[in-house]
């Protein structure tokens, strides 16, 4: 069975197919095609309230390759989302429907608690019966979500991100409602260790760029020494050093202090970095859609 899933960003989009392997009890994800594109929708909404018309006829090309490719790998089903960007873009409505029309493709624009659920369908393999606070940074928005015993208890977005540039006044205001659930939560789970949980690509390559990357988490000192470092360095640096992409080397240190200030905030001086996103969660519940059975246990495979 061949699955694909569509996630519309605001600092880029991203497109990807599988073939779900079932052998045995074991359910296998083989990666066959993955695209990210840096296409920032979100430096258009943020400052302007809408998507530009630059911005929408790359958006078209995008969806169009999409399609073509949806038709070549002959998908049994597919997926698409929208989040932060598409859901204040005034003109949201509009874009979505002409890629209906133009492409065949239905994207649907999903709120942070349901950006929540499914990044939820993700992450809960790599967690134990302790209490994690799940922290996706996006390009609009933040995702918090609280963890006790592999399920989430709670979530809330806020709307802070890598894109989406707050005044200091507006950071510190932002930072502290973040903080103010986070106790609440804790109050009312109890005041177990808590361990961070972060998702999104600017803390996957923050964790690649860590000392032992094989470990499966940082510790927040190292993580305010890898911001420190990569903060120091021009942007030629970044980008011819580190290799990092041009949307990935200006976004990357917003993104490290919402981490850490998050973390610190919460108390959590460690934070696993599974491999897994948005894209991921949406196959996962596409396949438990489609196949009619629950996923227990998978293996997520790349190219062969």
């Amino acid at each position: 069975m061949k699955l694909a899933a569509i996630d519309i960003g605001s600092n880029a989009i991203r497109f990807q197919v599988i073939r779900a392997i079932r052998y045995s009890d074991t359910l296998s994800f083989k990666k066959l095609e993955y695209i990210r594109f840096p296409l920032r929708l979100g430096a258009d909404v943020f400052k302007n309230g809408e998507i530009g018309s630059a911005t929408l006829k790359r958006f078209d090309k995008l969806m169009q390759t999409f399609k073509l490719m949806l038709d070549l790998y002959e998908v049994q089903g597919y997926v698409g989302v929208a989040t932060s960007a598409m859901r204040e873009a005034k003109n949201a409505r509009e874009v979505l429907q002409r890629t209906r029309d133009a492409f065949g493709l239905d994207v649907q624009i999903i709120s942070g608690n349901q950006e929540a659920e499914i990044l939820s369908k993700a992450i809960a393999p790599f967690l134990d019966g302790g209490m994690y606070l799940h922290i996706d940074v996006g390009g609009g928005s933040t995702e918090l979500n609280f963890y006790e015993n592999k399920n989430r208890s709670n979530s809330k977005s806020f709307q802070m991100g890598t894109v989406r540039r707050l005044t200091e006044g507006q950071k510190k205001e932002v930072f502290q409602q973040a903080e103010d659930w986070i106790n609440a939560q804790r109050h009312a789970q109890g005041k177990s260790p808590l361990i961070a949980v972060g998702t999104g690509g600017n803390i996957r390559k923050l964790f690649q760029l860590s000392i032992f990357p094989k470990s499966g988490s940082i510790t927040l000192s190292e993580l305010c020494a890898l911001q420190a470092y990569v903060g120091a360095l021009s942007m030629e640096d970044r980008l011819n050093l580190l290799k990092l992409n041009p949307d990935r080397a200006d976004v990357i240190i917003p993104a490290a202090e919402i981490y850490i200030e998050v973390m610190r905030r919460a108390q959590a001086d460690r934070i696993l970095v599974p491999n897994v996103g948005l894209k991921d969660g949406l196959l996962y519940q596409l396949y438990e859609k489609v196949s009619g059975e629950p996923i227990q246990k998978i293996e997520f495979l790349d190219q062969i």
